[in-house]
């Protein structure tokens, strides 16, 4: 069955990155000089992507499509499924195919799968810290330009909910729009006005958490408040709307921040910073 995901073009991102490994466009560029002068033509190639590390798995269906598309015969076996937390060791997928293919698609392979992996691996160990709070861990737009839809899902596998994907599916109301638009109150209702559903609004003070309640909002930003701080605006807010919590969350004050009560809890760092999985590669002798 083909991976596909919604709004991403996964051919056209397979093309684009092999043809920047392959150096199209210049002088001398466009093949793998490596594999070229020393894998014989017809040579097969046997391989395992195993993981070094304890990590969440994401992106193994993306590698398979690199290696397909320089062998469509290739023979791939996914060992293990995308949001499968494994130990160090675990064999990932087993690989079978021409080997100037495969050698030519492993680097743009792993380099996915092992980042695709550690934001999953980040993930879930936030989602573990959250504990049973009964709060919703969120990512954010701050995501490497171009992959954003492949960042969203290795948080979904590390067991997040994906926040707004872009500008066009929510009205995110924060400190700089409030400041032209004169308020948070008049912010808010211009965008009731335009006809948005989903409004939200972001806060810095508890005063400002009923002009946005009033004017329409039906999400708050509680933002860079700590835990009594935000439970005292999810007791104010009583119901009226969601409440996410963010800003400055780590891993030692997730816990506590989730437990305030809030619905919501959003981690820009899930895909700003974190580091790969330590995936590799290796030949098997037949």
């Amino acid at each position: 069955m083909t991976f596909t995901l919604q709004g991403f073009d996964l051919p056209a991102f397979i093309r684009s990155t092999l043809a920047e490994d392959l150096g199209e466009g210049w002088p001398g560029g466009g093949h793998d000089v490596t594999s070229e002068s020393v894998i014989p033509a017809d040579a097969r190639f046997i391989g395992v992507m195993d993981s070094r590390d304890a990590i969440t798995v994401a992106g193994l269906p993306i590698a398979a499509a690199f290696f397909r598309h320089l062998d469509p015969d290739a023979q791939i076996e996914l060992l293990v499924a995308d949001g499968d937390r494994v130990a160090p060791g675990t064999h990932l997928m087993r690989i079978t195919g021409m080997g100037r293919a495969l050698l030519t698609a492993e680097r743009s392979a792993l380099n996915t799968v092992q980042h695709l992996s550690g934001i999953a691996t980040m993930t879930r160990e936030y989602v573990d810290a959250m504990g049973n709070t009964g709060a919703t861990l969120l990512d954010t737009r701050k995501t490497i330009p171009g992959l954003r839809v492949l960042e969203k899902y290795a948080t979904r596998m590390g067991g997040a909910t994906n926040h707004r994907m872009g500008l066009w599916d929510a009205a995110m109301i924060k400190d700089n729009h409030v400041a032209i638009a004169g308020g948070v109150g008049p912010a808010v209702a211009r965008a009731k006005a335009a006809g948005i559903a989903n409004i939200i609004c972001e806060v810095d003070h508890l005063d400002q958490i009923e002009p946005a309640l009033e004017a329409g909002a039906t999400h708050l930003l509680l933002d860079n408040m700590g835990p009594e701080m935000l439970a005292r605006a999810v007791a104010q807010v009583s119901g009226r709307a969601r409440c996410e919590a963010s800003g400055g969350v780590r891993l030692d004050t997730i816990g506590a921040i989730a437990a305030s009560g809030v619905d919501y809890v959003s981690v820009g760092r899930l895909t700003q910073s974190a580091p790969a999985a330590d995936i590799g590669l290796d030949f098997q002798e037949v």
